[in-house]
C-alpha cells in the first residue's frame, strides 16, 4: 500500500529521527513510504493563536499537495486533529465550495500512525523488541479530539521484551499546549511538575508518546532535572527490532532526536 508521510514541521525541525523511524516501521510492514516534499506547517499554530486568515494559505497548500494521495499518515496527533477538526472551520470561513470539499476528502484519509495501524492496516504486533521499561502519557489532542483511546497501548503491549508500566493519572495535561506554554509559563510548568512526578513514580527508563510536542516538553523537564529517564516517541519504539535496535534510553532526560541511535 503507498502511505504519504505527512511529517509535520516540528518534527521536521527537532526530531527527524521519529520520520525515519515511520519510514523504517512502515516498510517493515510491506508498504511504500512517499514524502511530498512541497509539505510545510499545517497552520495548527496561526490557527490556535486566532490567526485564521494567516492559516488560510497553509490549508490551501497542504490540500494541493496531498490531493492525489489516497493514504496520508502523521506521527503527530495534534496535527492531524488540525487537519481533521479544524480544517473544516478555516474552509468553511472562506466561503470556497472547493477548498470545503478538498478539506472533507483530506480528513477521511489522513490518521495519526497508532490509528493507521490498527484500524486501518489491522495491525497491533509490528514485530517490534524493545527490552526496556517504559511508561506512555497519552496526548490531549490524540485522546480528547482524535480518540484513539488504548490503540498506543495495544501496540506497545505486543512489543517484545517490554517493561510497560501505567503512568499514574495518565490523562492529565503535561502542560505544553503549544503557545499556551509560553502565554501561560507559570501553570505550564506547574502542570508539568505533576507529570514528572508520575513518571519518576513509575521508574520507567522512558516515557514516550505519540507526539513529540508534549514529549520535548517532558524531556526538558527530566533533563532540568537529571532524571533516570529520557522523552522518545512512540513511532521510535515501535521501528525498534533485535537485530536494528532504533531507540535507547539515556539518563538525564535527553530528547528524542538524541536519545535515538541507529545500528
Amino acid at each position: 500500500m503507498r502511505i504519504a508521510l505527512f511529517i509535520t514541521c516540528f518534527n521536521d525541525t527537532l526530531f527527524p529521527r521519529t520520520g525515519q523511524a515511520v519510514v523504517t516501521l512502515l516498510e517493515r510492514l510491506g508498504h511504500e513510504v512517499v514524502f511530498p516534499l512541497e509539505q510545510t506547517c499545517c497552520g495548527q499554530m496561526h490557527f490556535n493563536s486566532g490567526y485564521h486568515d494567516e492559516a488560510l494559505p497553509l490549508v490551501r497548500r497542504f490540500a494541493r499537495v496531498f490531493a492525489d494521495e489516497q493514504l496520508i499518515v502523521s506521527p503527530s496527533g495534534s496535527c492531524v486533529a488540525m487537519v481533521r477538526d479544524h480544517y473544516p472551520h478555516v474552509a468553511r470561513e472562506s466561503g470556497d465550495p472547493e477548498l470545503i470539499e478538498a478539506v472533507r476528502t483530506l480528513g477521511e484519509r489522513t490518521f495519526e500512525l497508532t490509528e493507521l495501524l490498527v484500524d486501518k492496516l489491522g495491525v497491533e504486533d509490528v514485530g517490534a523488541y524493545y527490552p526496556h521499561r517504559v511508561t506512555y502519557h497519552p496526548s490531549c489532542h490524540a485522546l480528547r479530539m482524535l480518540h484513539i483511546d488504548d490503540k498506543p497501548l495495544r501496540l506497545l503491549r505486543a512489543v517484545r521484551g517490554i517493561d510497560l508500566v501505567e503512568l499514574p493519572q495518565a490523562e492529565q495535561c503535561c502542560g505544553f499546549g503549544g503557545t499556551f506554554a509560553i502565554k501561560n509559563a507559570d501553570t505550564s510548568i506547574a502542570m508539568l511538575d505533576d507529570k514528572l512526578r508520575a513518571v519518576a513514580q513509575t521508574g520507567a527508563e522512558i516515557c514516550t508518546a505519540a507526539d513529540n510536542s508534549c514529549l520535548m516538553h517532558i524531556g526538558g523537564g527530566l533533563s532540568r532535572q537529571r532524571a533516570n529517564a529520557s522523552a522518545l516517541h512512540l513511532a521510535e519504539i515501535l521501528a525498534s527490532t533485535e537485530d536494528r535496535p532504533f531507540g535507547v534510553p539515556q539518563s538525564g532526560g535527553a530528547s528524542a532526536s538524541i536519545a535515538v541511535v541507529r545500528a
